[in-house]
């Protein structure tokens, strides 16, 4: 890899008339994410130009958003996807559901960090001010960024974390969201894994079964997007590609 190389390249791509698409489509599809911002610096180096202004004046559309989502730092993206999503009239709770279930602490804490450099307000400011109920509680619970990351397993807590789901849903008229809640956006994996299984025996039945009979909306999406995230985040991905194309 030779990130002058590949900057010459995206200059040709885009210099005199017309841009040749499918070359920048190529050199930038190649790279990991890192060797791209060795790129991007490279090319204000030798180039003298700044190439995401470059890009931009080049490229229009979805496509122009796709190149530039690439050439963003994958935090600096996620920042971006959710101011996106809480700006403006509507809330993209897709988004923010996304993101907030899926990233590691290290990576929200770093969200939470660059936010408030970029917008000079906090995430979770945001959220509370346009999101509600339940809901608000769930986002904000995942934006602190401080679920148990170890690897230990208390079998004696994890049969009691499944009771605890099971009298906090099925076992009751109505629903305690607020025992889900402290159980699925705190606990490690390992531990969360376990609580599942136990669970299954206890109620007979999946807990993503139990929590879309029990909640709905966006609660329930957000709740789901956890226990999937636990189970198999690749699995979690590779279900929202093929919801969003459908």
């Amino acid at each position: 890899f030779s990130a002058e190389q590949e900057a010459q390249a995206l200059r040709k791509a885009m210099k005199g008339l017309g841009t040749d698409e499918d070359a920048i489509i190529e050199i930038l599809t190649k790279l990991n994410v890192s060797q791209r911002q060795q790129v991007l610096i490279t090319y204000k180096s030798t180039i003298g130009r700044d190439l995401i202004d470059d890009l931009k004046s080049e490229l229009s559309g979805n496509f122009e958003r796709v190149i530039i989502g690439m050439m963003t730092p994958t935090t600096m993206y996620d920042v971006h996807e959710l101011r996106r999503a809480l700006k403006g009239a509507g809330t993209d709770e897709g988004c923010l559901i996304e993101i907030l279930a899926s990233r590691t602490n290290g990576e929200i804490r770093s969200i939470n960090d660059n936010y408030k450099i970029q917008y000079g307000r906090t995430l979770e400011e945001d959220i509370v001010s346009d999101t509600s109920s339940m809901f608000r509680r769930v986002l904000v619970s995942l934006a602190t960024g401080n679920r148990d990351e170890g690897a230990y397993v208390d079998d004696a807590l994890a049969q009691q974390d499944a009771q605890c789901l099971y009298e906090a849903g099925e076992k009751k008229w109505g629903t305690d969201e607020v025992q889900f809640m402290a159980i699925l956006c705190t606990r490690n994996r390992p531990h969360l894994l376990r609580v599942f299984d136990v669970y299954r025996g206890i109620a007979n039945k999946d807990i993503t079964d139990s929590i879309k009979s029990e909640m709905s909306g966006d609660l329930e999406d957000a709740l789901l997007a956890v226990v999937k995230c636990m189970r198999n985040k690749p699995a979690y991905f590779a279900e929202r590609l093929y919801k969003s194309m459908k």
